[in-house]
Order: structure tokens, then C-alpha cells, then sequence
């Protein structure tokens, strides 16, 4: 009788005493599984739709599934700015994008480089450096975002997915559009509106999912990095915050890697960069406006300034410029790309910890 008491306490013991996990960490491993399944619907529901309307697969990528896989960076950077953490929502925005391009879109490029239709590149690339001057000014000559620089940065959002659509209705991009059939048999349409209603219903769920998942994942991480082991605000913001919110942006790009759409993977970074500045960062700025976060300094200058803004520039440089000048991607800007973003890994570690 005394054993079989033992035994259950015994164990008991073991799973809670001897190796205590935090309740943050099962946390972040269901956040993690719905990412995933939630990355794989929403990709199969945006190529659906892409082949519906017959649409380029980039311009879907930059656009609809954009929205869907930066949604958690939005949610992330409007609750720390309106809780005073503007440090975590100014890194989260510019971590982001140096995350999407150095790790996510430099892993799909070293794996698998591919062609690019130019033409379809050229107005995203321009439109994000154009909005990325914009944010560096307010921050190297502000020293700040004030409200009037949110409102303007969400009519930038506005602009883009407005010229997006008209070029869409163009059939810009004709060389990537997704084939099918010009004409189908009358008794296959009532199975071809249904599958685009379930496409619909697939594409709200699936960034439910992703929103959801990543919200437990990186809300946990940040309180591990917080609380366990006393990082900076903006540190947190840049590195673990950013690779949490931008694990969709990650998931999205190994599923349609798998699947065979790259080019609804390039898209998606590109878009989901712009949408870091313009729609991320608008929004955090226009509800809680932020003085440029000053904790860290390099010479007594914000250390962001000189290491997190012009890595933004330089990253999406060495992934875009190339590209558009050759037309197609290289397995040598991949690799380069994720050398950067395990340096810039090292400084951010170095300096949380100073």
C-alpha cells in the first residue's frame, strides 16, 4: 500500500520539482503548432485564390497574404506602444524586417534560387525604400515618431494596397500568372465557387491561427527574456520579439517552398517589410506616439541608429537590387544574408547583456 502511494508522488515530484518548466514555455510550443497549421492553410487558400482570378503569385504574396502574416506584428507593436513599451515596438517593426529578409527569405533563396519577373518586382522594392527613408529621418532627425508621422505612414498603406489592386485588374504580371483553364464545364462551376467560398473561409481561419499562435509565442518569449533573464526592451524587440511575430512570415515561406509557389514566398517578405513600416509601425505610432527608444548607446548614440536602421537598408538591398538587375535570385545572396543575421544576432546578444 505504502509503494503504490510512493510511486504517483514520486513522479508527481520528478515532473514538477525536479524539472520544473515554466508554464510560458508549453505555452510557446502550442503557439508554434498553430503557426504551422495555420501557415499551411493560408497559403493553400491564397494560391486558390490566385489561381481563381488567374493573379500573379508575387503580387498575391505582397499583398493578401502579407496582411494575413504581419497581423501579429500589428497586434504585438499597437499593445506594447499603448502600454508605454515603445522600445519593444519601435525594435519589433525594424527587427522584423531585418528578420524576414536576413533569415526567412535568405533560407527560401540559399535552398531554392529561382527567376523573378522584374517587372512585378520593381514597384514594391521602390515603394518600401521610399517609405524606409521616410521612418529613418523621423528617427535619425526627430528622434521620434510623433502622430502626425503614424497617420501619414497608414495613408502610405493605403496608396500601396490601392495601386496593388489596379495593377492586379491590369494582369501586371502576366508571365507568373497561375494557369487555368479559359473555360470549364457547366457542371464543374457550382465545385469552382464552392472551392473559392472554402479558399475564403480558409484564408480568415488560417490568419486567425496565425495571429493566435504568434501572439503565445513571442508574449511568452519576451516574458522568459524579460523576467528570466533581464534584456533590454528594444534588444527583446529586434530579436526574440521580432522572430516570434515574424515565424508566420517563416512558416509561410517553408510551406510554399514545399508546395512549389517561391514566388508567393518573395512576395510575402517584401510585402510584409513594407507592411512593418507602413501599417505596424503607423499604427503603434497614430494610437501611442514614441520618443526613439535611448537605453543602449554606441558612443552615446542610440545604438539602433547605428546598427538596427542601416542593416534595414543594407539587408533588403543585397536581396532586392541584384534581383531586379538580373531578373532572377542567387544561392549567394542567401548565404550572405544569413551571415549578416547571425552577426547581428551576436551584437544584439552583446549588447543585452552589457
Amino acid at each position: 500500500m505504502l509503494l503504490e502511494t510512493s510511486i504517483p508522488k514520486l513522479g508527481e515530484f520528478l515532473l514538477f520539482n525536479a524539472f520544473p518548466i515554466p508554464t510560458e514555455i508549453f505555452l510557446m510550443i502550442f503557439g508554434f503548432i498553430l503557426l504551422i497549421k495555420g501557415g499551411d492553410w493560408f497559403v493553400d487558400a491564397s494560391v486558390g485564390i490566385a489561381k481563381k482570378f488567374g493573379l500573379p503569385e508575387l503580387l498575391i504574396g505582397a499583398t493578401v497574404v502579407a496582411i494575413g502574416t504581419t497581423l501579429p506584428e500589428v497586434l504585438t507593436s499597437v499593445f506594447a506602444a499603448v502600454g508605454g513599451s515603445g522600445g519593444i515596438a519601435y525594435g519589433n517593426a525594424i527587427g522584423s524586417i531585418i528578420c524576414n529578409t536576413s533569415l526567412i527569405a535568405a533560407l527560401t533563396i540559399a535552398i531554392k534560387p529561382g527567376k523573378v519577373d522584374k517587372s512585378t518586382l520593381i514597384f514594391p522594392v521602390s515603394a518600401f525604400f521610399t517609405v524606409a527613408v521616410f521612418y529613418a529621418l523621423n528617427a535619425y532627425i526627430g528622434q521620434g515618431f510623433e502622430r502626425w508621422a503614424g497617420i501619414l505612414l497608414l495613408l502610405c498603406f493605403v496608396a500601396y494596397m490601392v495601386i496593388n489592386v489596379l495593377n492586379m485588374k491590369k494582369g501586371n504580371g502576366a508571365e507568373e500568372k497561375l494557369e487555368i483553364p479559359e473555360e470549364l464545364p457547366a457542371e464543374e462551376e457550382p465545385k469552382e465557387k464552392s472551392n473559392f467560398v472554402m479558399d475564403v473561409v480558409m484564408l480568415i481561419v488560417g490568419a486567425a491561427t496565425i495571429a493566435i499562435g504568434a501572439s503565445l509565442l513571442a508574449t511568452n518569449a519576451e516574458s522568459v527574456a524579460i523576467n528570466y533573464l533581464n534584456m533590454d526592451p528594444v534588444v527583446v524587440g529586434v530579436t526574440i520579439v521580432a522572430l516570434g511575430t515574424s515565424l508566420p512570415e517563416l512558416v509561410t515561406a517553408i510551406t510554399s517552398l514545399m508546395k512549389g509557389h517561391g514566388s508567393l514566398s518573395l512576395g510575402n517578405i517584401i510585402g510584409a517589410n513594407i507592411f512593418n513600416l507602413v501599417l505596424v509601425s503607423g499604427t503603434a505610432i497614430t494610437i501611442a506616439p514614441f520618443d526613439l527608444p535611448s537605453g543602449l548607446t554606441i558612443g552615446g548614440i542610440p545604438a539602433s541608429l547605428i546598427i538596427d536602421i542601416p542593416l534595414v537598408f543594407i539587408v533588403m538591398g543585397i536581396m532586392t537590387i541584384p534581383t531586379i538587375m538580373k531578373g532572377k535570385l542567387s544561392r549567394w545572396q542567401g548565404i550572405s544574408l544569413l551571415c549578416i543575421y547571425a552577426a547581428f544576432i551576436a551584437s544584439q546578444a552583446i549588447l543585452g547583456f552589457m
